[in-house]
């Protein structure tokens, strides 16, 4: 498979690092690169063969690899990260994947159960929206502003969301994010906001068979704390999945 002429592994700077017997993906979210990985790769990489890559819409990729259209939904994503496993041959699998790559090894790992043999899902949510039987932390209004924010004054909006994202006092962790996140070209933040922010994977969660392991950190201002274990409850796996 081949992004705007370059193939996907060129495209999306993937990497390996390690030489455990076990594989091990990597797939960072919202706003991030795969820098995302630098403090625990160093451990990470030696009890497995680790593969890393930057995700479509990362401030690392060549904005002209990004099709607004074609990446207007996740499964676009999921198609990127099988092509990768498929080109490095990779015939079985652990994945970690934050936010919206949370989904995306979801909707991968229905396509091709046989490559992973556990999801780690990082501050994953199926739906960001809330309705009469469901908290997913916004409202519309809320969606509608953060896309009016990004549209407005993006600079404005990559500092005040990276401070409320990050959710500590910790100045050199919020510069990292805020960085990661305003090396994006705006057009392309705001397709994927409104991708992930309009999503609505619930349907999905039941044809999820592989194990998952769900965890999600306190206070986080854009998954509530009942969505780990509604997707606990929800997915394919039964009780093969855990959230923690």
């Amino acid at each position: 498979m081949v992004i705007q002429g370059y193939r996907v592994l060129e495209a999306l700077n993937v990497r390996t690092m390690g030489c455990g017997k076990k594989t091990l993906v990597l797939s960072h979210g919202f706003g991030g690169d795969e820098s995302a990985w630098n403090k625990i790769l160093p451990s990470l990489a030696t009890n497995f063969k680790v593969i890393l890559f930057d995700m479509a819409f990362s401030g690392n990729v060549n904005p002209n690899h990004f099709d607004f259209d074609t990446y207007a939904s996740l499964s676009a994503y999921a198609t990127d990260l099988l092509t990768i496993l498929e080109e490095l041959k990779v015939e079985k699998c652990f994945y970690v994947g934050h936010s919206v790559s949370a989904m995306v090894g979801c909707i991968a790992s229905i396509q091709r159960p046989q490559l992973f043999e556990k999801l780690v899902l990082l501050c994953a949510s199926p739906r960001y929206l809330n309705d009469e039987s469901y908290e997913g932390g916004f409202e519309r209004e809320d969606i509608e502003g953060i896309f009016g924010s990004i549209k407005y004054d993006y600079k404005a909006w990559v500092a005040n969301f990276a401070a409320q994202v990050v959710g500590v006092d910790d100045p050199r962790l919020v510069k990292e994010y805020s960085t990661t996140l305003g090396n994006m070209k705006p057009e392309i933040t705001l397709a994927i906001a409104k991708t992930i922010f309009e999503s609505d994977k619930r349907s999905m969660l039941s044809e999820v068979k592989t194990p998952c392991s769900i965890i999600q950190t306190k206070n986080d201002v854009v998954v509530p704390m009942v969505v780990p274990y509604y997707m606990q409850g929800r997915l394919g796996g039964g009780d093969k999945s855990t959230a923690t």
